[in-house]
C-alpha cells in the first residue's frame, strides 16, 4: 500500500514539474519581444460608436511587420448578425441604413462579436480617403456601429 502511495505521489511530482516547466517557457516567450513582432501605432485609437446595435471596444490603425492593420482592443464587442462585415467608410458618421457602394470598401468579415482582432488594410487603399470604419450588416444594409480614424 505504500508502494503505491509513494508511486502515485511521483507521478503527480513528475506531472507537476512537467507543467510548471512548460508554463515558464510559454510566459518567456510571450514577454520576449522581437523585431519581427513590433508592433507601430500609426494613428490614435478611437472609441467605437453605436449605430443600429449597441458596440464598444476601440479600433486604431498600427504597422506590423512594415503592413498595416486595423487592431480591435480586447474591448472591443458588439451583436451577433447575419453577412457583418469590417468597412472603411467615406464619411465621419456613416448611415445606419443605406449605405451607398462607392462609399466604402469592405475590409473583411467580421471575426468575431468580442474581442482583439486584426484586419489587414490593402496597400491600395488610401487611409486619407476614408474617414471611419464601421461593422456593417450587408444583407440589411445596416451599420451596427463606427469609429472615427
Amino acid at each position: 500500500m505504500k508502494i503505491q502511495h509513494l508511486a502515485t505521489l511521483g507521478i503527480i511530482a513528475v506531472i507537476s514539474l512537467g507543467c510548471t516547466q512548460n508554463t515558464i517557457s510559454q510566459e518567456t516567450e510571450t514577454q520576449t519581444p522581437s523585431a519581427a513582432t513590433t508592433t507601430i501605432p500609426v494613428a490614435n485609437a478611437s472609441q467605437f460608436k453605436a449605430g443600429e446595435h449597441p458596440i464598444q471596444g476601440k479600433v486604431s490603425v498600427i504597422t506590423q511587420q512594415g503592413k498595416r492593420y486595423l487592431q480591435f482592443d480586447k474591448n472591443f464587442k458588439t451583436s451577433d448578425g447575419p453577412d457583418v462585415y469590417v468597412i472603411l467608410h467615406r464619411a465621419d458618421a456613416p448611415p445606419t441604413y443605406g449605405i451607398k457602394e462607392k462609399d466604402y470598401v469592405s475590409l473583411a468579415k467580421l471575426q468575431k462579436t468580442s474581442g482583439a482582432q486584426l484586419y489587414t488594410l490593402p496597400n491600395n487603399v488610401n487611409l486619407a480617403d476614408f474617414k471611419s470604419v464601421a461593422i456593417w450588416c450587408r444583407q440589411f444594409n445596416a451599420t451596427f456601429g463606427y469609429a472615427v480614424l
